[in-house]
């Protein structure tokens, strides 16, 4: 069986980028960050198979695709409240008009264009 360990999502500016997402995700330096690598790890996680998936930082030579093929969506109680502490962190709002009228979710982009989504969480819809 397999199960997600790491996302890894491409930067130009490496401290730039784990500032962003250890402040935004609350997580940790797995071990000292080199120069074009990084990997951060929910607090407490103390081996591979712990639960939650961790993030990796890639210094790439080359351009991000737009639109992204792949993006995070980030689960939030208060989304509201979240969207403008990721804002006053440094993400930036996507100007996106293809919203259906009932979104749960809000896209930005973190600090180097990485989309991601925040998505009001809630219960399970009813099947």
């Amino acid at each position: 069986m397999l199960s997600i360990g790491t996302i890894v999502l491409t930067v130009e500016d490496i401290a730039r980028a784990g500032d962003f997402w250890r402040a935004a995700l609350g997580y940790v330096d797995r071990s000292e960050p080199s120069d074009d690598w990084v990997i951060l790890d929910p607090p407490g996680k103390s081996h591979w198979a712990a639960p939650g998936a961790s993030l990796a930082l890639s210094v790439t030579g080359y351009p991000q695709h737009y639109p992204p093929r792949i993006h995070l969506d980030l689960y939030a109680e208060d989304q509201a409240a979240e969207v403008q502490r990721l804002l006053g962190l440094g993400a930036r709002e996507v100007d996106w008009d293809h919203y259906p009228e009932d979104a749960d979710w809000i896209v930005l982009e973190d600090t180097e264009g990485n989309r991601f989504c925040v998505v009001q969480s809630g219960p399970y819809p009813a099947a």
